[in-house]
């Protein structure tokens, strides 16, 4: 269903709340977590590993979500340890030996660097002020890997000082590279393949603003060598958002026929390869996405055993961690459509408008409770295109009720703006019953600060 049409047939409707309640078929629906009923029908598939449905109520690392509300409002976007902490092992153990780096442009925060630090994992940064997260993070150099496309004399400077390896993505960066006081390198190969997944996020493609051409890359390598610059290997990414591993294996062997082209004409072996991120999450429970046991394996066993693996997951790592809960405000029928707004939207979560991203969500108070509608989920931005869900089945929402919104942990709050003078929502980190703010909400002051 488009934004602006009116609710679906009859037939489609029917299609929607079964979808969402399959306890009118057999009362229960099994789950990792356990057992879920109503509205939560396999819908718990989404949400973290500690979510549990008590008293009707849904509960992320064992805190009602009433409380978690209560006590530092809504918008709330909510992580779970456990759930972060089970994927940076699996990762591990998918890939015994490779350098994982997580991709922080999926949510960079202290908090969570430390807890993935804690597992082993590095970092992959691009700006300034990623560096700058990582490094308060305390994690070092030798983990941390600089990217970027158009890397800034200052960003290559800090890059320098702090001992991170430096992604080479131009053909003029060797000499600027080595001016600023990088010692290490990869070169970012292009290997000329088209994922399947919205082409904002393909980034292997030809047509690619990453990276380097094999012929550029040989030319690059060869510079940087000149320069004395340690190349220690190469990278590529595929893209983001990856529910298969085939074009990943095709680049692969594309950048093994790089490594060998550069042995016969330089003489140059790797001893780093570098084969990227993007593994996705289920944002529906209609998407299959590959897990890491299925999706890193097979990729791995294709590299040469002589070389130090590096892997950079970003949304794989905390996209399913992380809840966004809304409080629900005016709901109302316009020609034809039931809208539920809340008190978020387009600010805090711009995917729907930039990807046509589809969510699902829960009426987290009222979970046990069966659909009877389907709902447009609108934020409260001037601006009709701030939709969070075009259409999900929920029990009859009321003001005051609580959504949740799972899958919500990677490339929300990361690309979120005060559009409309909206502050940014407050993070919170959840353990065994344990509540820990890892951002505080922005006050309507900060939005003041910088004015002149």
């Amino acid at each position: 269903m488009t934004r602006g049409s009116r609710l679906p047939p009859p037939t489609d409707l029917a299609a929607i709340l079964f979808r969402a309640r399959p306890a009118m078929v057999a009362n229960a629906c099994r789950f990792p977590g356990g057992w879920c009923t109503g509205q939560t029908a396999c819908v718990l598939q989404l949400f973290p590993n500690s979510a549990r449905i008590d008293n009707g109520e849904l509960s992320l690392g064992g805190v009602p979500v009433s409380r978690l509300a209560g006590e530092h409002g809504t918008p709330l976007v909510v992580y779970c340890e456990d759930t972060i902490r089970a994927q940076a092992r699996a990762y591990r153990g998918a890939a015994p030996g490779a350098l994982v780096v997580y991709g922080t442009k999926a949510f960079a925060n202290v908090a969570l660097l430390r807890v993935l630090a804690e597992e082993g994992i590095g970092a992959d940064v691009s700006t300034l002020g990623e560096l700058a997260f990582a490094r308060e993070a305390g994690i070092g150099g030798d983990r941390i890997l600089f990217h970027g496309n158009n890397k800034s004399d200052e960003e290559l400077r800090a890059a320098a000082e702090s001992g991170a390896t430096v992604v080479l993505d131009a053909r003029d960066e060797p000499a600027r590279a080595a001016a600023a006081g990088v010692r290490r390198v990869l070169v970012r190969l292009t290997p000329g393949v088209e994922a399947v997944t919205h082409q904002s996020i393909q980034t292997a493609h030809d047509e690619s603003k990453f990276g380097l051409t094999p012929d550029a890359a040989i030319a690059a390598l060869a510079d940087a060598r000149t320069l004395g610059l340690d190349v220690a290997g190469v990278h590529f990414h595929v893209g983001s958002q990856l529910a298969r591993v085939e074009e990943s294996l095709v680049a692969v062997d594309r950048l093994l026929a790089f490594c060998a082209r550069a042995e016969s004409e330089l003489g140059w072996r790797p001893q780093v390869l570098d084969i990227g991120g993007g593994l996705g999450i289920r944002y529906t429970r209609e998407e299959h996405v590959p897990s890491i046991a299925d999706f890193i394996p097979p990729l791995v066993e294709r590299l040469p055993k002589d070389v130090q693996i590096v892997l950079e997951p970003g949304r794989s790592l905390v996209g399913r961690a992380g809840v966004a809960l809304y409080r629900v405000g005016v709901v109302k029928e316009s020609g034809g459509v039931s809208y539920a707004a809340v008190d978020g939207g387009m600010s805090d979560n711009p995917r729907p408008q930039l990807y046509g991203a589809r969510y699902e969500a829960l009426l987290a108070t009222r979970a046990e409770e069966l659909p009877d509608g389907v709902f447009r989920i609108a934020g409260k931005h001037c601006e009709s295109g701030d939709v969070l869900i075009d259409a999900v089945a929920l029990p009859h929402p009321h003001r005051g009720d609580l959504l949740a919104v799972p899958a919500a942990g990677a490339y929300t709050l990361a690309m979120a703006s005060n559009y409309n003078g909206v502050p940014n929502p407050a993070v919170v980190l959840v353990k065994d019953g344990d509540v820990r703010e890892i951002r505080a909400r922005q006050p309507v002051s900060d939005l003041l600060r910088f004015e002149r």
